[in-house]
């Protein structure tokens, strides 16, 4: 793995993943309001990048600020964001959004159907992911509906207790219509590279991917031509240096990146 002395890069954005590296289970790590301010400062652009589906980028601007850290909407990128952002892309005659709360404010622009619609989208569908909505998925996907599933991860557990997450109701439903689906949250591409277009920086590897997941942040990152740091906080455990996915950096926390930006 990486030494812990690193030569400072010219690095000209920074992607933050947010559970786990800025914040986790609802508290703010230290040092990462001070990180995110002296950016600001400095002129550095950066993104807050969350598999959250529940939040739209402006919720989710919003409850980060109510914790004290300084950020835009325009600075936040969310599952559900990234997925509306692919699905305009498809020009989708119709869709059936699976997906409560904020995140569907994303969806706004788009024809909602959920008796025939051509694309079924799933998200954190809460108390509505029950034997009837499940059941007319199935089917509308057997009949032909194409089908994008916002994040892969099948449980979370970012708020304290463990529990069961789009990509576990995602796979099922996948196997059980015999097809396959599109994934856009990280590890794949569609999410970083959305990202990406937001930060107007062209240079690729001079964008720094900060997480806590070597298998979803830094993998993610790296076959998208990434900088990589890896932060020991947040989801990572010690074993995760065994991992033959070598971030370029490795640090004890967030605060430590400031290095790379003196």
């Amino acid at each position: 793995m990486p030494k812990r002395h690193y030569n400072r890069p010219e690095l000209k954005g920074v992607i933050f993943d947010l559970h786990g590296v800025l914040m986790f289970q609802g508290k703010v790590y230290p040092g990462a309001v001070e990180l995110l301010n002296s950016l600001h400062q400095k002129g550095i652009t950066f993104r807050i990048l969350s598999n959250s589906t529940l939040e739209s980028r402006k919720s989710l601007a919003e409850k980060l600020r109510k914790k004290g850290i300084t950020v835009y909407e325009d600075e936040v990128i969310t599952a559900s964001f990234a997925t509306a952002q692919y699905l305009k892309t498809l020009h989708p005659g119709s869709c059936w959004i699976m997906l409560k709360r904020e995140g569907l404010d994303e969806f706004r622009d788009f024809h909602h159907d959920s008796e025939n619609p051509e694309y079924v989208v799933l998200g954190d569908f809460r108390e509505d992911f029950n034997f009837q909505n499940l059941n007319k998925a199935l089917r509308l996907l057997s009949q032909g509906a194409k089908f994008i599933v916002m994040i892969p991860e099948l449980i979370d557990n970012s708020m304290g207790e463990l529990e069961l997450t789009v990509g576990a109701y995602g796979k099922m439903l996948e196997e059980a219509a015999n097809i396959k689906a599109t994934y856009i949250g990280k590890p794949n591409r569609y999410v970083f590279e959305i990202a990406l277009h937001t930060m107007d920086i062209t240079e690729k590897n001079k964008i720094l991917m900060v997480g806590d997941r070597l298998s979803t942040d830094i993998l993610g990152a790296r076959n998208t031509g990434l900088k990589t740091a890896l932060v020991k906080t947040g989801e990572f455990q010690e074993s995760d240096l065994e991992s033959p996915i070598t971030p370029d950096y490795i640090f004890d926390s967030v605060r430590e990146v400031g290095e790379l930006f003196p």
